[in-house]
């Protein structure tokens, strides 16, 4: 492998560790001990949405790095697109694609879920019902990320394992 692709390699590890680490960190650590700071519900959604735009700053650009950089290191087979179908390897980098897709989607109507309207209803405390359900939302949303983007991790696991996709 030269150089090139070894830091290729790096940056992608890299921005894969800013996303799902981040990510992890927002709904393990951080979203539960919002019930201690904040005392109302849209007192901890406001810190939420502050402290999710602050994330996005880092994790949006990471997540963009992301994509680039497996587009560079699976290029052979993406110039070839019969090998996706014609090996296990070919198989779970599809099965990846496919998954990364998803979460891109999904990421996109989550930072989406809350436009400039909504966080200004938010602020002044508009209807109670309205910001619990635009909460649970984000929350399910949040989760979906995290889960998938682990899911992800696994089959880049499997892919950098040459030896496990004969199991």
């Amino acid at each position: 492998m030269a150089l090139g692709d070894v830091l290729v390699f790096w940056v992608h590890l890299t921005c894969a560790s800013i996303w799902v680490g981040g990510s992890l960190f927002l709904g393990i650590v951080l979203a539960p001990m919002l019930g201690t700071i904040a005392e109302s519900p849209v007192d901890r959604l406001t810190l939420m949405l502050r402290i999710g735009r602050r994330f996005n700053r880092i994790a949006l650009p990471a997540f963009i790095i992301l994509i680039i950089t497996g587009i560079y290191n699976s290029r052979a087979f993406l110039l070839q697109p019969v090998a996706l179908t014609d090996s296990d390897y070919g198989i779970i980098l599809l099965i990846k694609i496919i998954f990364v897709i998803v979460t891109l989607i999904i990421y996109i109507i989550h930072i989406r879920s809350i436009d400039v309207e909504t966080e200004k209803r938010i602020m002044r405390g508009d209807a109670n019902s309205y910001i619990q359900a635009v909460r649970s939302r984000i929350i399910l949303l949040g989760r979906v990320i995290v889960v998938l983007s682990l899911i992800i991790l696994f089959l880049g696991a499997l892919l950098n394992n040459s030896s496990a996709l004969s199991l």
